[in-house]
């Protein structure tokens, strides 16, 4: 009988200091996942480095090889100045004109007395973007020889684009992760914690956007990182 006793009270207590040694392992559990969320943010403003820039020219007439011709001797006017200007042909796409049909469209509205009307396109795709930008102020040449570029046209607006990211981007996500460190600290402080290690970081995705509508020539660089750091007592 004594036997029994004392088993039981020797089971008893390993009950009672299994659940003492469960709940502490339970509340170092709980004091590990308890973390705070927080994001950092970093916003950079760059030169765009390369420049597309569409020269779009119109003709209209009746005799499709005269206008043939006339095309031909302006895009060659244009290859010229662009190449006086400091451009190499391998910055120099000419595209084969888009001619219209007036007489080929059944529902024309166009009253224009000629039957044909052509588009030309000599795109200009080049990294010296402020050099692009002096020559669009110097189209007036162009016009004293007859042409006329057209720049209302969406479809052929001059585009800017920033393909250095790459450069950019370790200092840029060392300061998100600073700034979001920063967040985590004051909320840390003041729910009386300590910040503890990073349990998980997210880069998050780089954006590239005109500056302003004024302004597309200048980028704005932005990335938002999301850390979880862990509070401690």
């Amino acid at each position: 009988m004594k036997n029994y006793r004392t088993e039981a009270i020797i089971l008893a207590l390993g009950v009672v200091l299994f659940g003492f040694i469960l709940a502490g392992a339970m509340n170092r559990f709980i004091e590990k996942e308890r973390v705070v969320s927080v994001k950092g943010l970093a916003e950079k403003d760059v030169k765009a480095d390369l420049v597309v820039w569409p020269l779009v020219y119109k003709e209209a007439g009746n005799d499709p090889a005269a206008m043939y011709e006339t095309l031909t001797r302006k895009n060659a006017i244009i290859v010229d100045f662009l190449k006086s200007k400091g451009i190499s042909d391998s910055e120099i796409s000419v595209s084969p004109p888009s001619v219209f049909d007036k007489q080929g469209e059944r529902y024309s509205s166009d009253n224009s007395p000629y039957r044909y009307k052509a588009t030309s396109v000599i795109t200009v795709t080049s990294d010296k973007v402020d050099a692009v930008r002096a020559m669009m102020l110097d189209q007036a040449e162009l016009m004293k020889q007859g042409i006329a570029i057209v720049g209302d046209e969406y479809q052929y607006r001059v585009t800017y684009e920033f393909t250095a990211l790459n450069d950019i981007k370790p200092a840029m996500i060392e300061e998100a992760t600073k700034n979001a460190r920063s967040a985590a600290e004051k909320f840390a402080k003041d729910s009386d914690s300590r910040l503890g290690k990073i349990r998980n970081a997210n880069q998050g995705t780089f954006s590239i956007t005109d500056r302003d509508d004024n302004t597309p020539y200048i980028k704005h660089v932005r990335v938002v990182t999301t850390v979880v750091y862990y509070l401690e007592n």
